[in-house]
């Protein structure tokens, strides 16, 4: 190149005639997939479902942003005001949907109280003839009013036992209601008006499990005139607040027929169809624009990189081609004013704070707020792909993101009980050994999901009990998705660059290439790992330590479990037959997770096969190491990696010596 040549008129010439050659077949690809895939119901058990809901393998772009439903055994489900609610049946004509209160499903006494709510922007419950039944929880024993019978019942609700009572809200005695206002909590639940007359705990049972209607308000008109056009309801996949109809030939986002673009809190007028298609053909080709761009640049055809401001734009372009998946995104002003600048911490980390927030709407939120020295925003980034590329009632649902600079924080639903790790090493925690085995499923079903559910399969490489979220019925979820990575479902091995996840938890093959490097089973080991520290079983061996001073390196792993288990011996705490069948189903199963040969580890389905098993038909597993696991970590760890950064070396270093030493001290 001659001195002073300058290539940018050349080079925006290419990058034009490129993103004009280009533009046009995605054009046609892409708006033409979102009319096919639309146009596709989706079933769940025996309902199906369209517009608005989506899920499942119907993408957001489909449904409603509101409309979000997730298929538990073959049950559909549909949170609304942080309650869970299954789905009984949905009539599209008349735009109907029947739900039951999962909490309330199997009896009426739930673990925690939760009030029956909607967004009445969204549904409507008065055209129905139903009726309001109100429980109430925690009332006086010693009652002087003489109360029906047969309308008490007794509950544990928050771990206190005591009286409630249930009555038609719509017709009461006076003096009853002055009494039942005085109990602790109580629950009001539409139930269909054939259920008027309720007079009994088992009537009322069956009045809940018939469940009751709303009728739904999601841009019914505008759908109703899209689907009479041959059209298919759905939202824009870069704009989710806007109503799009997809037409075989393109999308349209306005009402057919009429010159307005319809927003979930209002409408705002335009002058015509073709100015929406102008800016619509213009962000397309500047988005291509932009990628050839940033191509070039990373080629050194172009201008050198400036830093921050170029991995901002980067990361902006990222978040838009990925714009049908990605949540809602808010603003940094939006993000304080919800949290209340900031003034309920939830917890903190190496990443940054968590903090309590409130929706407009209403909706509890957990605002994890990023430091500013948490890395370039890859992590960010990966943790807003990974999620929303997910749908499943184990993994936690990202419920929005802030990117501004330097600002960044994600949006999760708010859980109330907090993360696992707060219930374990905790002489008052409650946790039962039937919870905490449901507990074990609920993560497997959601690691499950991850391997084999997705389109492409995502591992986690850091599952821990801090990265797990229980909800007010102790259901876990799955969060912090920084560290994860994708990989093609075909795919065993998955590239990863130097140690991946936390010391304790992480997969020897993860730092010790010998062993075949990472992938899904890398996962199933830092469950396993989990598991057994929820057992217990890595802090109840103090009669089996013979002294502080006893080489730990020959104690490292409990070779005690095994012969308890060998023997059918009792492991550890005073409890009954069942639970100690729950602990040793869960130490079982977690022994074989923590095999040091991935190929020795059962794959996810598998884990998830033997704890909904039987206790008979566990084997009990191989020890993990024929010799003391200090003897195989001897040498120098920089020869079990591929980096030649002394810093690299100097983490590994770090991350054994901490594994050594944490499994040495709570496994022995």
């Amino acid at each position: 190149m001659k001195p002073g040549h300058d290539p940018s008129p050349t080079l925006f010439a290419i990058t034009v005639a490129l993103a004009i050659v280009i533009h046009f077949p995605l054009h046609t690809s892409q708006e033409t997939q979102p009319y096919d895939t639309c146009g596709q119901s989706v079933r769940c058990g025996n309902i199906e479902f369209q517009y608005p809901f989506w899920g499942l393998n119907r993408p957001d772009y489909c449904g409603h942003p509101a409309f979000k439903l997730n298929c538990q055994s073959n049950v559909p489900e549909l949170v609304l005001e942080s309650v869970n609610h299954r789905v009984l049946d949905i009539d599209s004509s008349t735009h109907a949907i029947t739900l039951a209160r999962n909490d309330l499903w199997s009896g009426i006494c739930p673990k925690y109280i939760h009030e029956t709510g909607y967004d009445p922007t969204l549904f409507d419950r008065n055209n129905y003839g139903q009726e309001m039944v109100s429980l109430h929880y925690g009332c006086d024993d010693n009652a002087s009013i003489p109360l029906a019978a047969n309308y008490r019942f007794s509950c544990d609700v928050n771990q206190t036992q005591s009286d409630g009572y249930f009555y038609r809200t719509s017709f009461i005695d006076p003096n009853i209601a002055a009494f039942v206002e005085q109990c602790n909590n109580n629950i009001t639940v539409p139930v269909d008006g054939s259920f008027a007359n309720i007079t009994s705990e088992s009537e009322l049972r069956s009045a809940l499990q018939a469940g009751f209607k709303l009728k739904w308000m999601a841009n019914n008109d505008d759908c109703d005139r899209c689907v009479r056009s041959n059209g298919r309801c759905g939202s824009k996949s870069t704009s989710p607040e806007l109503f799009a109809c997809y037409e075989s030939g393109g999308v349209t986002t306005r009402s057919p027929g009429i010159t307005t673009v319809t927003r979930y809190s209002g409408t705002t007028t335009i002058t015509a169809l073709s100015k929406t298609m102008i800016k619509t053909e213009f962000a397309q080709t500047r988005v291509i624009f932009m990628f050839f761009v940033i191509l070039c640049q990373k080629k050194r055809l172009c201008v050198p990189s400036r830093g921050p401001e170029s991995e901002n734009k980067q990361i902006e372009i990222f978040i838009r081609n990925h714009g049908r998946l990605a949540p809602r995104r808010y603003k940094y002003s939006e993000i304080k004013k919800m949290t209340n600048s900031f003034q309920d911490k939830l917890g903190q980390g190496g990443y940054g704070c968590v903090y309590k927030g409130q929706l407009p709407d209403g909706h509890l939120v957990a605002v994890k707020l990023l430091s500013e020295a948490t890395g370039k925003g890859e992590d960010f980034i990966n943790e807003v792909a990974s999620i929303s590329r997910t749908s499943h009632v184990n993994i936690v649902t990202l419920l929005g993101f802030c990117f501004e600079g330097k600002k960044r924080a994600l949006l999760y639903e708010f859980m109330p009980n907090g993360s696992l790790d707060k219930f374990l090493w905790r002489d008052d925690s409650h946790l039962d050994w039937n919870t905490l085995l449901q507990i074990a499923k609920g993560i497997a079903r959601g690691l499950e999901y991850l391997h084999k559910g997705c389109n492409t399969r995502i591992v986690h490489f850091d599952i821990k009990p801090h990265n797990i979220l229980l909800d007010e019925d102790f259901v876990p979820k799955i969060s912090d998705f920084g560290l994860a990575k994708f990989c093609k479902k075909k795919e065993s091995i998955v590239s990863v660059m130097g140690a991946r996840g936390t010391a304790g938890y992480m997969a020897p093959e993860v730092f010790f290439r010998s062993l075949g490097g990472a992938s899904h089973k890398s996962d199933v080991y830092s469950y396993g790992m989990m598991v057994l520290e929820m057992t217990g079983a890595n802090k109840n061996n103090n009669s089996n330590k013979t002294s502080t001073n006893t080489n730990t390196s020959e104690a490292y792993f409990p070779d005690w479990i095994y012969k308890q288990l060998e023997v059918g011996g009792n492991l550890g705490d005073e409890t009954i037959e069942e639970e100690e069948l729950a602990r040793k189903m869960m130490i079982m199963v977690s022994l074989w997770c923590i095999q040091s040969n991935p190929s020795d580890r059962p794959s996810i389905s598998k884990v998830v096969e033997m704890l909904e098993g039987s206790i008979e038909s566990l084997q009990v597993p191989p020890r993990r190491f024929e010799s003391s696991p200090t003897r195989a970590f001897q040498g120098n760890p920089a020869s079990f990696t591929q980096s030649s950064s002394s810093e690299r070396v100097s983490t590994v270093q770090e991350n054994i010596s901490l594994l050594n030493t944490r499994e040495a001290n709570q496994l022995a």
